[in-house]
């Protein structure tokens, strides 16, 4: 099964037409609303110097698990 995934409102416009794996080896400043200067912040704080490190990261993912469950505990 073929999937089509539009994410360019999601990039900078330079990122819009590269691939997956072009993104996840970009910094994250691809990212649109990102800039240089996140860049230097992410990498002196936590080490994320990609995109594949900001998706990958415990934290963020841990934080990406809590909203999605907000409103669900019994």
């Amino acid at each position: 099964m073929a999937v089509q995934v539009n994410l360019a409102k999601g990039l900078d416009k330079a990122y819009e037409d590269k691939s997956v794996k072009d993104i996840l080896d970009a910094p994250p400043s691809a990212l649109a609303g990102l800039t240089e200067r996140h860049d230097e912040l992410l990498k002196d704080a936590l080490n994320i110097k990609t995109v594949r490190d900001l998706g990958s990261n415990k934290y963020f993912a841990l934080a990406g698990v809590l909203v999605a469950l907000e409103g669900k505990e019994g």
